[in-house]
């Protein structure tokens, strides 16, 4: 084989990477706008009528996730399935925002946490990584860390809305959740830095929790004239 053969065959393999990587950007796209969807409706809880009306709003998120899984299982199509890893920063942040719009809706549901392998059933996606395209864990525990954010802010907007045992019990999950990343030896760089910021959170809560205290409203969320679940 000449040179130039040599060449030519390489730029062939790199013209077909480049078309896959196109392929993945066009799905990508897709699943960011959905997620941008879920997000706007789901944002409405911290307005003061929206959490009176957050199952509605659960019930529609669900649906979007129907559109979720339909992308995600064209998306699994766009590459070969062992070359997952090769293709994940294309689909990392958008995956990890999902993460988050799951656990939002089922702590919004149940106010627990939810599960890796029940995220990944809600995406339609794997949870062990050797059966394909999977919810990794990292990607998992960062979707987890922006709805700790997420509950932060709602604990101060609930308190607004008049809604004062919210609060109380964002505290106690927030902190149950703390514990739960203490566990982890995290080497992740990014991961790690997301995780220093769970801190914050705590503290940004704890403080709406002493200011419901200092004004007595604790009381009242604790003898059941707060929000409901």
């Amino acid at each position: 084989m000449s040179v130039s053969e040599m060449f030519i065959a390489l730029q062939s393999v790199l013209t077909a990477d480049q078309d896959i990587r196109e392929e993945i950007r066009r799905e990508v796209q897709a699943l960011e706008q959905t997620a941008r969807e879920m997000l706007t409706l789901l944002q409405g809880v911290h307005q003061g009528p929206g959490l009176q009306d957050v199952p509605k709003k659960c019930q529609k998120a669900r649906e979007h996730f129907g559109t979720v899984r339909t992308q995600l299982e064209s998306l699994k199509t766009k590459f070969p399935a062992d070359q997952y890893y090769r293709f994940h920063e294309h689909w990392r942040f958008v995956l990890q925002r999902l993460v988050f719009l799951a656990a939002f809706v089922v702590y919004l549901e149940s106010e627990a946490l939810v599960t890796r392998e029940a995220v990944a059933e809600i995406l339609g996606i794997e949870a062990d990584r050797e059966r394909g395209f999977h919810l990794d864990i990292e990607d998992y525990l960062s979707g987890v860390l922006t709805l700790a954010s997420e509950l932060a802010r709602l604990a101060v907007n609930s308190v607004t809305a008049g809604d004062y045992s919210r609060p109380l019990r964002i505290s106690t999950f927030i902190n149950e959740l703390d514990s739960g990343f203490r566990l982890l030896n995290l080497k992740n760089d990014s991961l790690r830095k997301r995780y220093d910021g769970l801190k914050y959170d705590v503290k940004k809560i704890e403080e709406v929790v002493y200011d419901l205290s200092i004004r007595g409203l604790n009381k009242e969320a604790t003898g059941g004239v707060g929000g409901e679940k």
